[in-house]
């Protein structure tokens, strides 16, 4: 009897053994078909997917809302008269220092291949406690890649750990060995405009064109963009770090401007993805506006692409394409399966999609893509991927030159299109 017993007990210890050890392979096996298919995507994500079912694109559907002229007019009276960006430029704050005067921490934000033809920085002590955002060139705003007599690159800012108001940085491009620039607040109109708050957002996107600026707004500020007349910025009329209206005049945070917003875009329904990227394409007729959504390597889902049309009244110039209800409809969506995607270009029928890979402070990977395949830069000797900026959260590009504007961390650096498309592997 005792020897029946011990055979069961050895047996039952042998089946636990092998169950035990074919449940690892099994997970094993499930870690390693994971790890395989997400290196599958990362060398090769494909093509573009494009979606047309109503379903996947009425989720995308924004409806305008204007700021009312009775509170802009009021706000202006309270204020002062607007000015524009050329009385922005003539009144600076500091100037960016070329790559070569940058900390060594900050140059190593820059890629690898293709290299910037051009860099800069921004001095550490003006921008404390500010996280870099969204870049946006004149290139945007008109072809001749100037406003009025001006090379202007608009740099956004949020604050890094408050819920403190985001900032743009007028950054004057005219001499590229001297980039000056001034900084203005950007503000909502309150309280029929008598007043303003701050914009308390990232400002992961932005976009320039004609006379507006377009403006990713976060999820607690109830839109997702935000629209700036650039013919109406406001001056601050003393230094405070309040914002809005406070004794004896209006208060900016230490800035020494003011942008009110002229109108918002709101979801038009439930599911709408916050934006996390804009940019313009000039390849559509009228021009597009270009975003995509936020998903990490962690999520089981594809990162979303989709453009909006332009309006081509000359009496909503910089507003988009709207129906007479105030509708803009998304005219073209796509699917990737490219994650952590953080800048995104669209340029004739080729989207550039930058990727994040790892820590912030590591290089990441750009794809050019479009429903017929993609294409990775590549760099070194073994043809790594891992070549593009790490952070980078927007990219422009300025027609008549050719070139491509973007920031990373402090550095704000420049490279010719034509240089990415000849990296591509």
């Amino acid at each position: 009897m005792k020897h029946r017993g011990r055979h069961r007990r050895r047996r039952r210890g042998r089946a636990l053994r092998a169950a035990l050890a074919g449940t690892a392979l099994a997970l094993t096996a499930a870690a390693t078909m994971i790890s395989a298919s997400q290196a599958d995507v990362a060398d090769n994500p494909g093509a573009l997917k494009p979606l047309t079912r109503s379903t996947e694109t009425a989720p995308l559907r924004l409806t305008e809302h204007p700021v009312p002229r009775a509170s802009l007019d009021r706000l202006s009276e309270g204020m002062g008269r607007p000015v524009g960006v050329e009385s922005v430029l003539a009144d600076t704050d500091g100037a960016l220092r070329a790559a070569r005067a940058c900390p060594a921490e900050d140059r190593r934000r820059l890629p690898v291949e293709p290299a910037a033809t051009r860099a800069y920085c921004w001095d550490a002590a003006d921008t404390g406690g500010l996280r870099p955002g969204a870049v946006t060139a004149s290139g945007d705003a008109h072809d001749a890649g100037r406003r009025g007599t001006h090379r202007v690159i608009l740099s956004g800012w949020s604050p890094g750990t408050t819920d403190g108001p985001a900032r743009v940085a007028f950054v004057d491009a005219d001499d590229p060995g001297d980039l000056r620039y001034a900084w203005a607040l950007l503000a909502v109109p309150v309280d029929g405009g008598r007043d303003y708050r701050g914009l308390a957002s990232d400002v992961s996107g932005m976009v320039r064109y004609q006379d507006k600026l377009l403006v990713t707004a976060g999820r607690g500020d109830g839109s997702a963009l935000y629209v700036y007349d650039l013919d109406r910025v406001q001056r601050a009329t003393v230094s405070r770090p309040e914002v809005g209206r406070v004794p004896g005049g209006w208060s900016a945070a230490g800035a020494r401007f003011v942008l009110p917003a002229v109108a918002s875009y709101r979801p038009a329904g439930a599911d709408f993805p916050h934006p996390a990227g804009l940019s313009l394409d000039r390849g559509t007729t009228p021009a597009g506006l270009v975003a995509h959504d936020s998903v990490t390597g962690d999520d089981d889902r594809p990162t979303r692409l989709w453009r909006y049309a332009f309006s081509i009244d000359p009496a909503r110039s910089g507003l988009l394409a709207t129906d007479p209800s105030g509708l803009a409809e998304p005219l073209a969506v796509y699917e990737t399966k490219l994650t952590d995607v953080h800048g995104v270009l669209a340029h004739g029928p080729a989207w550039y999609l930058g990727r994040t890979v790892g820590a912030p402070d590591q290089h990441g990977t750009l794809w050019r893509q479009d429903t017929d395949g993609s294409l990775p830069v590549r760099c070194g000797a073994d043809g790594t991927h891992r070549c593009w900026s790490g952070q980078t959260a927007s990219m422009s590009h300025v027609p008549e030159t050719g070139e491509v504007w973007s920031q990373s961390g402090r550095m704000l650096f420049v490279l010719p299109l034509t240089s990415i498309d000849r990296a591509l592997g």
